[in-house]
């Protein structure tokens, strides 16, 4: 015969599994410092304007 288990416990336990896993991915998302979120920006700052300056430019269709 098993052991009979307190569903209330089983409940909080699993409430307190996934409120860990959603703190350690916002610690990820948002625990940066100043100098890394100013960095990434940089780069995609700098990427969007590579990728401008390689768009080729669209004829109007007015000139023929």
């Amino acid at each position: 015969m098993t052991t009979p288990i307190n569903l209330n416990k089983a409940r909080k336990a699993k409430e307190k599994a996934g409120a860990e896993q959603r703190a350690k991915e916002n610690r990820a998302k948002f625990g940066r410092t100043k100098a890394e979120k100013k960095l990434e920006a940089a780069k995609a700052e700098m990427q969007a304007k590579l990728t401008e300056s390689h768009r080729r430019e669209m004829s109007d269709p007015k000139d023929g």
